[in-house]
């Protein structure tokens, strides 16, 4: 008997033959697929089958009136996809065929690779047994290991009905949400339509609250006393600060109110003074007086980032390079797929298997030995250093999820474009970063005192680059903090140094700054909090909205439907945003208005992947959730409405 291999996408399914054929023996092409003496590899094309609601549940767009929902069908119909239609026909062929005895699911490693077979499955209405290929990397020797360990059915059930979940809860809070929502707008006649989504909308909520605060931002004015002290070796810069000012109980200006329940005030810091006439008091006090020194020299160190996941590049891409993470995505599933050069991009981790060492050592014998001038060096370094030794941070179990990091494959490119070549270059440079020692420092802080006013000065200097060598001019043109704090002139114990030049400079407070799409990404992955802290991004991370592989399409979805405009690298949400977002507020719709909601729902289908949770409860809850939302638009007050 046969075993029947079905891919997710044909260029998978060639690099499946190519790589087994060595073992299994030569394969015939045929239209759709390929055969040989015992197996059959053919290939989707992406979705080939959607779900739908069965006739009877089904209302066209004509009677989009509130009498006819919520639409919470008991069961779903599977629709072959009218584009690809052929290619579905084809496959369920072979499905048939009287010589096939089991099948191997070899679409994308992840949820919605799971789905896309499954659905087949179903519609095929194949009761072959089934085992998975689960690949992390598509080289041959990968995809060759990957067929001597074959997952079984149970084993991916989780994923499974995490994926048939994600899909049907985006149908019935999709569907609902949209019809109740232009059934609320259209009441007065006409037809507007007003799409909502499970992802998509709590993600617009996040970009709009951003909008509001800096439309409703007041500017203020305030002033900075700078100084430059003059010492036996020469002159040296300070900044003005109050050392006992403390950040957790700082007021607004001139709230006088004793309530200790009051925000803080963000824009209150140490070295800022909010009167012009206090701040010139400071400075004419000060000028032309003598001051004591104190310094304080101290090293610190800074590893470099983790490597990277896809949301990680995502962001770095566009912050470096103005990527999309559209963009971004699509060049690393080049990159994976087309040139087998980096390990699959669509992962959530940043940490690699504990036993994945040795791997790691001949990725970097690979990278030594490659004709790529700007890297091969510094793998050649790592190597005789003995840099690559285990590493909780890098190396862990705990950490990977059913993908790994995103590195590099054994196999070194050739051919890329300039905007692959900027993507690989990101991604070895962080990798061989990571083995790299920590950059080291000295940190000077220095404080002068004249007349009670305390001023501050801060030195850094670089003492050994560790893994910024990797990086060379480049890591100090980001840098400019450290290019602007260069050594100090020193000051000898007891020195009094002199005020020569002392000023008040008035500025004026900033809004928040719109969202690019490196920090909406960040903003999905804590579920609207922006989170740069990495701890604490990893404890968000099954909270996000979205998933990695999902989000970069949300934010084009977004625009796609005019909710949300892309300026240069700003998202600016329209006119049509902020309409229904007072409506969804109105109605107190919160699921699809509140971030963390969002983020509880991938919580929950993360759980049902680890078989922590069933399908049935979370279905049940979907839909209780889908008739609340529709409950809300129904019965509301139409006057109270803005």
């Amino acid at each position: 008997m046969k075993t029947l291999v079905i891919a997710e996408k044909p260029s998978v399914a060639q690099d499946i033959v190519r790589a087994m054929t060595p073992k299994t023996g030569k394969f015939e092409k045929h239209d759709e697929y390929f055969e040989s003496d015992e197996w059959l590899v053919t290939s989707a094309v992406g979705h080939l089958v959607e779900i739908q609601a069965p006739e009877e549940f089904d209302v066209k767009r004509g009677k989009w009136s509130f009498a006819n929902l919520p639409v919470i069908p008991p069961y779903f119909d599977l629709k072959p996809m009218d584009k690809t239609k052929t290619r579905l026909n084809a496959i369920v062929k072979l499905t048939k065929r009287k010589d096939v005895g089991n099948i191997v699911n070899a679409c994308d490693a992840g949820r919605e690779g799971e789905l896309i077979f499954r659905l087949i499955q179903q519609y095929a209405k194949s009761k072959h047994p089934v085992k998975r290929l689960w690949l992390q990397s598509m080289t041959p020797a990968a995809i060759r290991d990957g067929f001597d360990s074959l997952r079984t059915e149970k084993q991916m059930q989780g994923l499974a009905d995490a994926a048939r979940s994600r899909s049907e809860a985006d149908w019935m809070v999709g569907i609902n949400g949209t019809r109740a929502m232009t059934a609320f707008n259209s009441r007065d006649g006409g037809f507007f339509l007003t799409t909502v989504g499970r992802v998509q909308t709590p993600t617009l909520s996040v970009v709009v609250e951003r909008e509001e605060k800096i439309r409703k931002f007041v500017s203020r004015d305030y002033w900075e006393i700078h100084a430059s002290f003059l010492a036996e070796a020469g002159e040296y810069p300070a900044k003005w600060f109050d050392p006992k000012w403390k950040k957790a109980t700082a007021k607004p200006s001139g709230d006088s109110s004793n309530a200790d329940n009051a925000e803080p005030d963000a824009e209150l810091k140490a070295d800022r003074v909010w009167s012009e006439r206090e701040a010139l008091a400071i400075a004419a006090a000060v000028r032309g007086k003598s001051a004591t020194v104190t310094e304080e020299s101290k090293p610190t160190t800074q590893a470099a980032g983790q490597l990277f996941d896809l949301t990680s590049l995502q962001r770095e891409a566009n912050g470096k390079f103005g990527f999309s993470a559209k963009t971004t995505l699509s060049i690393a599933q080049s990159l994976y797929e087309r040139h087998k050069a980096l390990t699959y991009p669509r992962t959530d981790s940043r940490a690699l298997p504990e036993d994945y060492l040795p791997v790691v050592k001949k990725t970097f014998e690979m990278l030594a030995d490659s004709g790529m001038r700007h890297l091969a060096p510094h793998a050649l370094v790592a190597l005789n250093g003995n840099y690559i030794k285990p590493n909780k941070r890098i190396f862990d179990n705990a950490k990977v999820s059913d993908h790994f990091a995103i590195i590099p494959t054994l196999q070194a490119p050739s051919g890329l474009s300039e905007a692959e070549q900027k993507l690989y270059d990101l991604v070895v440079k962080r990798f061989m970063a990571v083995f790299y020692p920590s950059a080291e420092y000295m940190v000077t802080t220095r404080i002068s005192q004249a007349v009670g006013h305390s001023f501050k000065t801060e030195g850094k200097v670089l003492v050994k680059p560790g893994w910024l060598a990797i990086y060379g001019k480049e890591a100090e043109d980001e840098n400019t903090d450290e290019r602007d704090a260069k050594t100090l002139v020193p000051v000898k114990p007891g020195e009094m140094v002199r005020a020569e030049v002392v000023e008040a400079k008035g500025l004026k407070t900033r809004p928040p700054a719109r969202y690019s799409e490196a920090t909406l990404l960040g903003a999905m992955e804590g579920a609207g909090k922006t989170i740069d802290d990495d701890e604490l991004r990893e404890a968000m991370q099954e909270k996000g909205l979205g998933t990695p592989a999902t989000r970069a399409a949300t934010i084009e979805g977004l625009i796609a439907e005019k909710y949300m405009l892309r300026e240069g690298r700003e998202l600016i949400p329209t006119a049509k945003a902020f309409q229904l977002m007072t409506l969804l507020r109105g109605l107190d719709v919160q699921e699809l208005s509140k971030a963390e909601l969002t983020g509880e729902w991938e919580f929950k289908l993360a759980q049902m992947e680890h078989g922590k949770l069933s399908r049935e409860t979370f279905m049940a809850e979907i839909a209780a959730m889908t008739e609340r939302m529709v409950a809300k638009a129904k019965g509301y007050d139409r006057d109270s409405i803005p």
